[in-house]
């Protein structure tokens, strides 16, 4: 911009000017000089921070007393803190995919009618579709450099290992270095497997019978004991081996096919080092920061922490009163705390808006090494039950929204999509609707109340739960239209199958439907009765008729998690080196 000012500014100079224009224009041209040099901008930037199955009762300013997390507690003393803040899913792929695009998951094929609710391998081909709208995208247009340091879970690849047709490169992000995966079981050796145990199981065994039936066979073909042909023989050990590479490769390899890193499209750790991985996410958060000061920026900053096996870090081993889990919730604090330090070591405090949350509630049926959702009912992948979708929710922007500011009304994950766009200039898409909210006038004290009057909460592609906050009064009542079943009875989780389902025999369907005041009973421990509420039937139908009309704006999108989509493709396996020979540490990977 300034050397346009400066062409015109010696144009006019050949010209009879007086001194006191040529003053103004000489002052112009050194304010704008100045900013494009310093990087002074008016656009806001963002620091957007979210953990991987943190429940809400695990965090000090959410009523945890014993696990230490001061600088979460001071996003809420700083800033805006949300007690009804709610995720669009009880699971990591769809609420990600709806915090990312403002929509419910259902709407981008991203969510499942069966038992796999999230991406299982990153050779699979489903993922966020590319003709999908994120935040990310709609600030770039805005001249926002854009990163996400973490987790994705979004898929990499549709037809090929480099196409990286879902990566976050191909959503509107300009910089990605993390996990395209998650950190799960598989990428610590010895903690077991998080991805169709009992199907792994079953190829096993089929594995092992085909082959014992292979050698009998031959034996006895050998000994002379049964006239078996050739055939006969060769059939059992052709299907063993089929069946063993429909075991082995996929499942026996999770580590090195899902436990990577990477850099923009890039693989440059595989399998990942979980020792390092904290200080690697940090390092580039802080980098990202330091590299794109002078403009406007947007950071996601996504948690590795705490998605179980948990993390094995020396530095706060046995710090806290709760175990593992507790020492990787004070590590969590500590994570954020580097992230703010690093935005006021830079001296943007005043032009941030930083946001932390999680994608969902603690996942209770990992017993001490699961998150704990505190008073709420259930936990993650438990559909509407409000202990899987209630998060935590704290906004801080020194100098423009209020310390602490207490908001019980209902607001979303989704809410962000809208927020973060209008706030950096920008114009939400007009070819799809969208769910979220912007939430400013709520932060910012100029509106009391939540313009969600409905939300609706599913458990993969089933409707489960209806949220209606009446337009008068404070009550907000919830309407579960199914529940998964508990195990054993009177349990709250199912730890027959260690995560709730929501389809078939794993769940029991109510009519009516289950219906509680979440202002009087927040813990929804007491469904509410035609003698208990007055206005039982009337709710009931105002609910239904707004289901009716939410179902309206659904059109049939192609499913991104079907199983077609979900299983292992080698073609689609991302991979350093030579497939299937794949193997790489970051220090050999990075140009050191």
């Amino acid at each position: 911009m300034w050397y346009f000012l400066l062409r015109e500014h010696v144009h006019m100079s050949a010209q009879p000017v007086c001194g006191c224009r040529f003053c103004v224009w000489l002052t112009l041209l050194s304010v704008v000089v100045g900013k494009e040099v310093t990087g002074e901008h008016d656009k806001p930037n963002f620091v957007l921070m979210m953990v991987d199955d943190l429940g809400i009762g695990d965090v000090g300013c959410y009523g945890n007393d014993t696990i230490r997390t001061p600088n979460i507690d001071r996003l809420a003393q700083e800033g805006v803190k949300l007690t009804q803040h709610i995720a669009a899913a009880p699971l990591c792929t769809p609420s990600r995919t709806a915090f990312m695009t403002g929509r419910y998951a259902l709407r981008s094929g991203m969510a499942s009618p069966g038992r796999a609710q999230v991406i299982l391998f990153l050779a699979g081909s489903g993922g966020l579709p590319p003709n999908e709208t994120t935040f990310a995208k709609l600030l770039q247009k805005e001249g926002y450099t854009t990163g996400i340091v973490g987790k994705w879970h979004l898929g990499v690849n549709c037809e090929h290992r480099t196409d990286h047709c879902h990566l976050p490169n191909n959503h509107g992000f300009d910089y990605f270095y993390g996990l395209p995966f998650t950190y799960f079981k598989n990428c610590l050796p010895g903690e077991g497997t998080d991805v169709l145990a009992d199907v792994q199981e079953a190829l096993r065994d089929v594995t092992v019978l085909l082959g014992l039936a292979a050698v009998t066979l031959t034996a006895a073909r050998i000994a002379g004991l049964l006239a078996v042909s050739p055939r006969l023989v060769a059939a059992p050990a052709l299907l063993c081996l089929l069946a063993l590479s429909v075991w082995y490769m996929p499942f026996q390899r999770l580590q090195t096919w899902n436990c990577i890193v990477m850099r923009n499209g890039d693989v440059v750790e595989q399998p990942l080092d979980s020792d390092a991985l904290t200080g690697r996410l940090v390092d580039e958060a802080e980098g990202f920061l330091e590299r794109h000061q002078h403009k406007p920026f947007l950071l996601f900053l996504s948690l590795a922490h705490v998605h179980t096996p948990l993390f094995r870090s020396k530095t706060f081993a046995g710090r806290s009163k709760h175990g593992l889990y507790g020492d990787n919730v004070e590590e969590v604090d500590w994570i954020i705390g580097r992230a703010v330090g690093a935005v006021e070591k830079l001296g943007l405090s005043n032009k941030t808006l930083m946001y932390f949350t999680s994608d969902h509630g603690g996942h209770i049926e990992d017993n001490e090494r699961g998150g704990w959702n505190g008073i709420y009912r259930g936990g993650k992948a438990m559909g509407g039950w409000e202990g899987g979708i209630r998060v935590p929710g704290l906004f801080r922007w020194t100098g423009r929204l209020p310390a602490g500011r207490v908001i019980d009304e209902p607001t979303s994950l989704m809410d962000v999509f809208p927020t973060v766009v209008g706030l950096a200039g920008g114009e939400l898409p007009t070819d799809r609707l969208v769910d979220g909210r912007d939430l400013l006038p709520l932060l910012e004290g100029r509106a009391e109340r939540s313009e969600h009057e409905f939300m609706f909460h599913y458990c993969g592609t089933y409707l489960n739960a209806v949220r209606w906050r009446p337009p008068d009064g404070d009550t907000v009542f919830k309407a579960h239209l199914f529940t998964p079943n508990f195990f054993p009875e009177g349990a709250g989780g199912c730890h027959d199958i260690k995560i709730c389902r929501c389809h078939g025999s794993f769940v029991t369907y109510h009519d009516p439907p289950l219906l509680f005041d979440l202002a009087r009973d927040p813990s929804e421990s007491t469904p509410l009765t035609p003698q208990s509420e007055p206005r039982y039937t009337e709710v009931l139908r105002r609910i239904a008729k707004a289901t009716v009309e939410h179902r309206k704006t659904l059109t049939p999108v192609p499913s991104q998690m079907s199983w077609s989509k979900m299983l292992w493709r080698p073609w689609l396996q991302p991979c350093c080196g030579t497939f299937p020979f794949c193997s790489c540490s970051e220090s050999k990977s990075m140009n050191l």
